[in-house]
C-alpha cells in the first residue's frame, strides 16, 4: 500500500511582495529607486554649489530647506519626510541589489571568473564595491556637515551654518582628498546606474537609443562630479580666502 503526499503550497504574498521577490521586481525596485537617488544626488550638487555665491546665499538655501511648506506644515517636517522617502529608496536599492548579487552567486556557483568580462565593462564589475563606498561616504558626509559628530568637524562646526562648516572640512586636506575619491566611486556608481535603469525600464530597444543612453550617462556622471570636485578643490586652491 503506498501514500501519496499531498504537495504543500507556497504561501501567497500581496502583489507588491510578490512581485517584489521576482528577480525582475527587484531590477524595477532598483531602476526606481535609483531614479530617486540620482535626483537626489544632482539636486543637492546644485544646492551646495551656492558656496560659490557666498555664505549669505548657502545658509538661506538650507534655511529654505528646513522652512519647506512654511506655514502649511510644522518646521522642518517636510524636509524629515524627504528625508525617510531617501532612507526607505536606499534601504530598497540596497536590499534589492544585495539579494540579486546572491541569486547570480548562486546560479554560478560562486564562481565569479564564469562571467563574461567582454560583456560586462568595468563599471558593471565594480558596482557592489562602488556602492559600499557610497554607503560609506554617505554616513561620513553626514557625520561631518549635518550632525558635526566626525572628527573632522567637531573643532569648528556650528549648527546650520553651511558655508562655515564646508569651509572648515574642506581645508584639511585628508578631508578634501577622501571627498574627491570618494565622489569618483560615487561617478562610476551613478554612470552605471544610470546606464543600467534605462534597459530594465524597457526603453532602451530602439536601434538609436543606446548612443543616447551613453551621452546621457556621460552627461549626469560629468555634472555630478564635476560639480562636487570643484567645491573641495577651490577650497584647497584658498578660492574662498
Amino acid at each position: 500500500m503506498t501514500t501519496t503526499e499531498t504537495p504543500t503550497r507556497r504561501r501567497r504574498y500581496p502583489w507588491p511582495i510578490e512581485f517584489y521577490r521576482s528577480a525582475i521586481g527587484k531590477k524595477w525596485v532598483m531602476a526606481v529607486t535609483g531614479i530617486v537617488l540620482i535626483g537626489y544626488l544632482i539636486a543637492h550638487m546644485v544646492g551646495n554649489l551656492k558656496i560659490f555665491l557666498g555664505a549669505e546665499e548657502i545658509d538661506a538655501y538650507g534655511e529654505a530647506l528646513r522652512d519647506l511648506g512654511k506655514h502649511l506644515a510644522p518646521r522642518t517636517s517636510v524636509l524629515w519626510a524627504m528625508r525617510i522617502g531617501l532612507m526607505a529608496a536606499t534601504i530598497l536599492h540596497i536590499h534589492a541589489a544585495y539579494t540579486l548579487t546572491l541569486t547570480n552567486w548562486k546560479a554560478r556557483s560562486g564562481r565569479y571568473a564564469t562571467r563574461d568580462y567582454a560583456v560586462a565593462n568595468y563599471a558593471s564589475r565594480s558596482m557592489r564595491w562602488t556602492g559600499t563606498i557610497v554607503v560609506l561616504f554617505v554616513v561620513f558626509h553626514l557625520a561631518d556637515l549635518t550632525w558635526g559628530a566626525a572628527p573632522a568637524a567637531t573643532d569648528q562646526y556650528m549648527r546650520g551654518a553651511i558655508y562655515n562648516n564646508l569651509i572648515a572640512s574642506f581645508e584639511r586636506w585628508p578631508v578634501a582628498l577622501f571627498y574627491v575619491i570618494a565622489n569618483l566611486a560615487v561617478g562610476v556608481h551613478l554612470y552605471h546606474a544610470t546606464w543600467s535603469l534605462f534597459q530594465t525600464l524597457g526603453i532602451a530597444d530602439h536601434p538609436r537609443f543606446p548612443h543616447w543612453r551613453k551621452y546621457i550617462s556621460y552627461a549626469v556622471t560629468s555634472a555630478f562630479v564635476i560639480g562636487n570636485l570643484s567645491i573641495p578643490i577651490a577650497v584647497q586652491l584658498g578660492y574662498f580666502d
